[in-house]
């Protein structure tokens, strides 16, 4: 899955989309010449790649979606036969019960890349995302499909201070003109790295499976989606920059750090993709690629003036105060006011990951998001909680309109034999199905 990053169209392949669905249009609302122009550009990536990179061709079924209306135009037919020919492409509709993002999905027999439109106008963004799409696809292949972890870790002062001096110590490795400046910058951003798993012990295991996911996802299209070197170097520091402003690094982070590791890895040992099933994770390998000591946590001071000399810092406890009192307005609204709960047990989600914010144990806030289960569907606007332990979503019901099914940021679309009832606290409402409903 692809994140936004400087670019409208990115940003708009995570976002939820609110706007109502539209009936089945006689014609695909992507222009199929457009479409078969981005298919080329797949064809031309992968044929360049032929396998080399990871044993697997990057060619295969892609799937282009327009948010608005849901229609599609696909590169090849699907094993359902669902699509329509329409020239040298075939255009369909996806239907609401599947996902709407840049990922890959499984849709009418057949395993897609999905990439929302318009793609990015810039070439290198647009490669980029092709081939980080099609690496997904055949993630399962590879058997490189991996959970992903709890990093909610990077959403406090110390997490996000600790990953921004390392992305620093990164872009200084990347732009290295001599090995021994690229090792001292490597060594020093492994340095801040097991800062911050010294201090948040079960990071290294959630940063690790997000990593095997997203960030190598991320470097397999800034490795395969660019030609040159030089541009491949220059858009992963580029990255490195790109989400800083992000509202969260919680998801966002290996998205940074998968093309700058992997680009560093490529020269410090060629064969490092071979071992990406053995667990280790990205710092690991290139520490034992270079052959690099043990962190020296005594020099920690020292290195650190080296990449901030105290704005990092004063940025980030200014917004660490900031961040307090959303949270407690939060938890407020989702928690300790009336909400409406809504049971998790065959969820589908599509949301921005920049701006996931995690509410401590009692689980992580969605601004935006659209959620599918069996009772129906749920768009959201205005902040959901998602408690992934206890199976349950829940937003606020504050001024609640049972008979629209519509609240303050969200609406709800309920599937035949759900109803809504209230909960335990007053004011408090329930999703459950009919058949439930007085047992």
């Amino acid at each position: 899955m692809s994140p936004a990053r400087g670019s409208a169209s990115r940003m708009l392949a995570l976002v939820t989309s609110l706007v109502g669905l539209a009936a089945t249009p006689a014609i695909a609302a992507i222009n199929p010449d457009d479409a078969a122009k981005v298919f080329d550009e797949a064809k031309t990536i992968c044929n360049r790649d032929a396998g080399a990179l990871w044993g697997h061709t990057l060619c295969g079924p892609m799937l282009l979606v327009d948010p608005a209306d849901r229609s599609v135009v696909a590169n090849q037919a699907d094993a359902g036969g669902l699509l329509k020919t329409s020239g040298p492409v075939f255009i369909g509709v996806l239907p609401s019960s599947e996902i709407m993002a840049n990922t890959s999905i499984q849709w009418s027999g057949t395993r897609w890349s999905e990439i929302l439109w318009p793609l990015p106008e810039d070439n290198a963004k647009r490669h980029v995302m092709i081939a980080h799409e099609s690496f997904h696809r055949i993630q399962p292949d590879l058997k490189m499909v991996l959970h992903e972890g709890d990093n909610r870790h990077l959403n406090t002062l110390e997490g996000r201070y600790l990953l921004q001096l390392e992305w620093r110590a990164l872009a200084r490795a990347l732009n290295a003109t001599t090995s021994t400046d690229r090792k001292a910058a490597i060594g020093d951003a492994l340095l801040f790295r097991s800062e911050r798993y010294r201090i948040f012990p079960n990071a290294a295991e959630g940063e690790g499976a997000l990593e095997a996911n997203e960030g190598v996802a991320e470097y397999t299209g800034v490795r395969l989606g660019l030609e040159m070197p030089k541009a491949r170097i220059s858009y992963a520091i580029g990255d490195l920059s790109a989400f800083v402003e992000a509202p969260s690094f919680v998801r966002s982070f290996a998205y940074a750090t998968g093309p700058a590791y992997g680009l560093l890895l490529d020269q410090a040992d060629p064969a490092w993709r071979h071992k990406l099933n053995s667990g280790q994770r990205f710092d690991q390998l290139l520490g034992s690629a270079l052959k690099l000591p043990s962190p020296a946590f005594a020099t920690l001071k020292a290195r650190e003036a080296i990449y901030d000399d105290g704005t990092l810092r004063a940025h980030e406890v200014k917004r660490e105060q900031a961040k307090v009192a959303h949270m407690v307005a939060l938890k407020a609204k989702l928690v300790d006011g009336p909400v409406l709960t809504l049971p998790l047990k065959h969820s589908n989600y599509q949301f921005n990951p920049q701006t996931l914010q995690p509410l401590g144990d009692l689980g992580m806030v969605y601004p935006t998001m659209r959620l599918t289960d069996d009772w129906g569907v749920l768009d959201v606007d205005g902040d959901a909680l998602v408690n992934q332990e206890k199976k349950v979503a829940t937003v606020s019901a504050a001024g609640i309109d049972p008979s629209k099914l519509k609240g303050a940021g969200w609406i709800l679309t309920l599937s035949k034999g759900w109803i809504v009832v209230p909960g335990e606290r007053k004011g408090d409402m329930v999703v459950q199905k009919a058949a439930d409903a007085g047992h």
